[in-house]
């Protein structure tokens, strides 16, 4: 496994936010596609490699001051089961704390349950919706101070 740094503009990167918008939908029976046309060139992305294969992705956008939201994260269905989330949000964490964050958030919806226990197991707690999903009753968020 190798996780490297690119930028939002990355085609990988929208290749992967596309996937996971499409199973997005899916999952939660709607037709919306969210994917991105061009993504805020302040988010740093990791795409994490499973031999040649781009396995997965996860971004990390500075809120204000000591304070980032993770964005984006996916792994692909066929990597799923070895822990390549984890990998992906320690390293996303790792990115933070580099980037003088003490604090990281982020919004899933409600029905992803194992989005919910990954975070919840990795020290996130939940806290009330925040700026754009304030008002989205399918969203809940989560912080973690590192």
């Amino acid at each position: 496994m190798q996780v490297i740094r690119v930028a939002s503009e990355s085609p990988q990167v929208f290749e992967l936010c596309a996937e996971q918008q499409a199973e997005l939908a899916w999952r939660q029976r709607e037709v919306v596609d969210d994917t991105p046309k061009h993504l805020d060139p302040r988010i740093s992305f990791l795409l994490l490699h499973a031999g040649e294969e781009v396995a997965g992705c996860a971004g990390l956008q500075p809120l204000e001051p000591g304070v980032g939201e993770v964005k984006r994260m996916y792994v692909r269905p066929a990597h799923r089961g070895r822990g390549l989330s984890r990998r992906l949000l320690t390293e996303v964490e790792k990115l933070a704390a580099e980037y003088g964050m003490r604090t990281l958030r982020l919004e899933t919806g409600r029905l992803f349950d194992e989005a919910i226990g990954l975070y919840t197991s990795s020290g996130y707690r939940p806290i009330p919706r925040f700026g754009p999903y304030a008002e989205c009753a399918e969203s809940v968020c989560f912080e973690k101070h590192l």
